[in-house]
């Protein structure tokens, strides 16, 4: 029995058994997140179906946090705003794409707000250590996407996931001045929004997208990538020049 092994042994096994369960409940919480973002039609319809108008409230956290939490870059927000747009689009549910829009702007800009001045007040520190929830190679590939597009970079990274999680971050540490980090800021998160919500609302309810709504949500995820693959391709093809 477990209680009869020798000490080292116990410690042994403990180690193994608690690191066998972090990797399954991690393997979990991954599988749980893609069903998430390849399904958001299905789970959108049943936060409607529940909470009505409080579904509101739900977009909003979910973009703020997309936005403004560094350790929340996973989370969904061309898709969730694509999928926004299409309900609104339908008679039968009470989302107003006028009300997503105007809601969805002010998260992402709330977000980003916090995010710089976390990057102000706290961001050297965070280069510093070694933060697990933190990936310091998401912070290097942004400030070096920054150094490369300077101010416009905000723009640019808010059509690219994870990137537009940390830009105003690495913009707060390199203390960007505020009001020309603002109107990048605004440029950028009503240039987004607009797009991927309106997308939904004039394309998201033809049959076909309809039919195939996972697929269309993975075409849009690969296609906000695409910059990222295009640059670690470029990357790893100079270092094999080298």
């Amino acid at each position: 029995m477990f209680f009869l092994l020798p000490r080292r042994l116990n410690k042994k096994f403990i180690f193994v058994h608690f690191s066998q369960e972090f990797h399954d409940r991690m393997m979990h919480l991954i599988n749980q997140l893609i069903n998430f973002i390849l399904h958001i039609d299905t789970f959108m319809e049943g936060w409607i179906n529940v909470y009505q108008n409080w579904t509101y409230l739900i977009l909003f956290v979910i973009i703020f946090c997309e936005t403004g939490l560094v350790v929340t870059p996973f989370l969904p927000g061309d898709s969730l705003l694509f999928a926004a747009g299409a309900f609104a689009a339908k008679e039968s549910h009470p989302l107003n794409i006028a009300i997503i829009v105007f809601l969805l702007i002010a998260a992402a800009f709330s977000g980003d707000n916090t995010n710089y001045f976390i990057g102000r007040f706290i961001g050297l520190k965070v280069y510093e250590k070694d933060y697990k929830l933190i990936k310091k190679e998401y912070l290097n590939k942004t400030h070096d996407f920054y150094e490369k597009h300077g101010g416009k970079a905000l723009i640019i990274a808010r059509f690219m996931p994870i990137i537009r999680t940390f830009a105003p971050f690495v913009a707060g540490v390199g203390t960007m001045k505020y009001l020309r980090f603002f109107s990048f800021s605004i440029i950028g998160n009503i240039s987004w929004v607009n797009l991927f919500a309106f997308g939904g609302f004039y394309f998201g309810n033809i049959t076909y997208v309809k039919s195939h709504f996972s697929l269309v949500i993975l075409g849009i995820i690969f296609i906000s990538l695409l910059p990222v693959i295009s640059a670690v391709i470029k990357n790893f093809v100079e270092r094999r020049k080298t």
